[in-house]
């Protein structure tokens, strides 16, 4: 028979370690982010999260914080308990050692080298519970378990639109559609992707910085990729003049302007020639170089040409639709082409949020939904 208040006093504590697990934002790469919280008696007695990369797990740093009343006790964590010897030793041997009489874990742990962790408690002895918050979990590293399961970088679209789908008041201007809430969430965003991608023309017309600037510094800056087919980025401009504070790479066409590479190379900006057409570049290359220099997860911001080829070719696994209370007209730059269109079926939405006057819609496509599911 199923125990309704320990099943909503599970959920409750699991909710707070997901919240801990934030802490680590940024931070952690490549590792997950994992909170953990402690529980005896009915009381709270430790609390702990990843906090960077190479530092304590978050189930030490609870039972450590629970100062020797760890027996008996009940462990909550976001993710399985690892089984493996990393920059640290196995946390379920250290559970074991803490004498902890339960372990409530949200998803399994992907990664087949440090998998197990709930099989060995059990064998130990342990209550083992798993698939608490499983989801909420998932979807926190969902670029961790994306490429675990060896599938690539994960992508993640980014786009702030006016109310009629618009992106730009006019072509070639740029133009500020979203609010300083919003920035301060795109920030926040970027500090927790690999790689920040936008097309040539976005580069040119917007001249941006691609930075973190609004949000803690991450432990490694994102990696700013241009696609610029023909090398039209200007050496003069913030990307190229800001190589110092965060890598650059460059992508053009097979036969792209010698001279134009030496010149964005002197400046420190790494440029490689790939495979394309008069459409673009082939993103599949694309994707595989970012793969190849272990870049797993990419955020897009730009521009409509860029994120209709995305969408067409099945390369996005998340949209952050971001939309401002202003409508552009028939004049405004339309946010993707009709490549773009999506099939509504293979999306849903899984979040709406409030940024100022802005609102995000957070939708996720059904193989993202389903690798997901794997692990939860």
């Amino acid at each position: 028979m199923i125990d309704a208040d320990q099943v909503a006093r599970d959920q409750s504590h699991m909710d707070r370690a997901l919240a801990l697990a934030l802490g680590g934002w940024g931070q952690v790469s490549p590792n997950p982010l994992v909170g953990a919280v402690l529980v005896a008696g009915g009381r709270v007695i430790g609390e702990g999260f990843h906090s960077h990369f190479g530092a304590d797990h978050a189930e030490v740093v609870a039972m450590r914080e629970g100062r020797g009343e760890s027996s008996g006790a009940t462990l909550y964590v976001t993710l399985e308990p690892c089984l493996h010897h990393g920059k640290t030793p196995p946390c379920t041997e250290a559970i074991l050692g803490a004498g902890v009489g339960r372990v409530v874990y949200a998803c399994s742990d992907p990664d087949h080298r440090a998998a197990g962790g709930a099989s060995r408690l059990l064998e130990a002895g342990v209550e083992v519970v798993g698939g608490v918050r499983a989801m909420e979990s998932a979807r926190l590293n969902e670029s961790f378990i994306w490429q675990r399961l060896g599938q690539g970088p994960w992508v993640s679209l980014k786009l702030g639109l006016s109310l009629d789908g618009r992106i730009a008041a006019r072509p070639g201007v740029r133009t500020d559609i979203t609010g300083p809430e919003t920035a301060e969430y795109v920030h926040r965003m970027r500090a927790a992707h690999d790689a920040i991608l936008v097309g040539g023309l976005t580069a040119c017309v917007d001249d941006p910085l691609l930075t973190v600037r609004l949000a803690p510094s991450p432990r490694v800056p994102p990696t700013r990729v241009v696609l610029d087919p023909n090398l039209r980025l200007p050496e003069d401009g913030r990307l190229v003049g800001s190589v110092d504070e965060a890598p650059l790479l460059v992508m053009c066409r097979e036969g792209a302007s010698a001279e134009r590479r030496e010149q964005l190379e002197k400046r420190g900006a790494e440029v490689l020639s790939l495979t394309g057409d008069r459409k673009g570049l082939a993103l599949d290359a694309v994707l595989r170089d970012l793969a190849d220099r272990g870049l797993r997860s990419v955020m897009v911001e730009g521009g409509g040409r860029l994120a209709s080829a995305l969408l067409a070719g099945g390369h996005v696994r998340k949209q952050y639709l971001i939309y401002a209370p202003v409508v552009l007209g028939p004049d405004g730059v339309p946010s993707m082409g009709a490549d773009g269109v999506m099939e509504i079926r293979d999306w849903s939405v899984v979040r709406r949020e409030s940024l100022g006057s802005d609102t995000l819609l957070e939708l996720e496509d059904r193989r993202a939904r389903d690798a997901l599911r794997e692990v939860a």
